[in-house]
């Protein structure tokens, strides 16, 4: 399994546009074969700074998705909005307590 976190950080003023953009394709990234899980977070502290976090079956199921249309179509109206580059990590589970 993978998890992979990005930070996303907005300009003020396009916060609600990503935030409207995720809910209408939410679903569909979660139905997208490999992918577990997927979770939105955003930064106490600083309002137009988020994170995803997702979980992936495997690198190939994470890459299939980067590569695909759902993809390009999701960030092609994500990118525009950032005031910082996207900064994203791919990790391991070491272990895990629920």
């Amino acid at each position: 399994m993978l998890v992979r976190i990005v930070q996303l950080t907005f300009k003020e003023e396009h916060t609600n546009e990503f935030l409207d953009n995720f809910e209408r394709n939410k679903n569909e990234i979660r139905a997208f074969k490999g992918c577990l899980h997927v979770k939105l977070l955003r930064d106490k502290d600083i309002p137009n700074k988020f994170f995803t976090y997702s979980k992936w079956e495997s690198q190939d199921h994470l890459e299939n998705y980067r590569n695909s249309q759902l993809f390009k179509k999701v960030w092609s109206k994500t990118k525009p909005l950032f005031s910082e580059k996207a900064m994203a990590w791919s990790l391991s589970v070491v272990d895990e307590v629920n």
